[in-house]
């Protein structure tokens, strides 16, 4: 008996490590807001019944993710606007939120311009500017695309897409969990740039996401998939503990 209790309290010890590794769960009013990875820029929330994804991308394993109340897009690349994902997991008349280069590939997308707030959903939607300041392609021009602050429970999560430290972002207040991209072509988004524009606005919790270009290349193309970097992780992890900003890593690429 004591042995089958040891193994039973074994087992659920891993599947419980297991969940806490695949999701992550903050407190919030109205209930718990639960965060899953999926792969490089996609991400799940879920709060008071409600689902939402971002840059959901068919190369993940979508079986696990669930029906979509809202669904972000930051961009117009196919690791970002990919209609076949949203096909399969936007409910019917779930809104679809873009920026203008998304309208035509979702012609029923709502288009929300960069400083727009605005309630989708019942959910509170803010885009941010996501934008290139260094020149050399591909580049990002100012007003393209967007990254997405949502509130849920009084949560502010911000998901910053593809982007420079451009000011609107230096600007941010009140953030309490941040998705940050890395390693962005012609070494834009550094690890110790990307530490520092996170300081500039004190996340309580970043992720840093989008940050194997590579990965994405080989998969896009149909090539394995291989291991992914782990390049500026741990030092943007030491990097910000000083500041008191917890750095939790997802598994993006699988």
């Amino acid at each position: 008996m004591v042995f089958v209790s040891s193994v039973a309290l074994f087992v659920f010890f891993v599947i419980s490590f297991s969940a806490r590794e695949a999701a992550d769960i903050f407190k919030a009013q109205g209930g718990n807001v639960t965060i899953t990875p999926f792969t490089h820029a996609s991400v799940q929330l879920e709060h008071a019944g409600k689902v939402i994804h971002v840059d959901p991308w068919s190369v993940a394993d979508l079986s696990a993710a669930k029906p979509a109340d809202l669904i972000l897009v930051t961009d117009d690349p196919g690791h970002h606007l990919d209609v076949k994902a949203i096909a399969a997991l936007r409910k019917p008349g779930a809104p679809v939120v873009i920026a203008a280069n998304g309208l035509k590939r979702v012609p029923d997308g709502i288009v929300m311009e960069n400083g727009e707030r605005r309630e989708v959903a019942g959910v509170v939607v803010e885009a941010v500017a996501a934008y290139d300041l260094s020149p050399g392609e591909p580049y990002h021009p100012k007003g393209e695309a967007n990254g997405y602050i949502v509130t849920l429970g009084g949560l502010r999560v911000y998901f910053a897409g593809v982007t420079e430290c451009v000011p609107e972002i230096r600007a941010l207040k009140n953030i309490d969990v941040a998705f940050f991209p890395m390693n962005l072509p012609l070494q834009r988004m550094e690890p110790e740039a990307a530490a520092d524009c996170i300081r500039a606005f004190r996340p309580r919790v970043v992720y840093p996401y989008h940050y194997d270009q590579d990965w994405v290349t080989r998969v896009t193309r149909g090539d394995p998939r291989g291991t992914a970097t782990t390049r500026g992780l741990q030092e943007l992890k030491a990097a910000l503990a000083a500041d008191g900003i917890e750095v939790r890593l997802g598994e993006w690429y699988r």
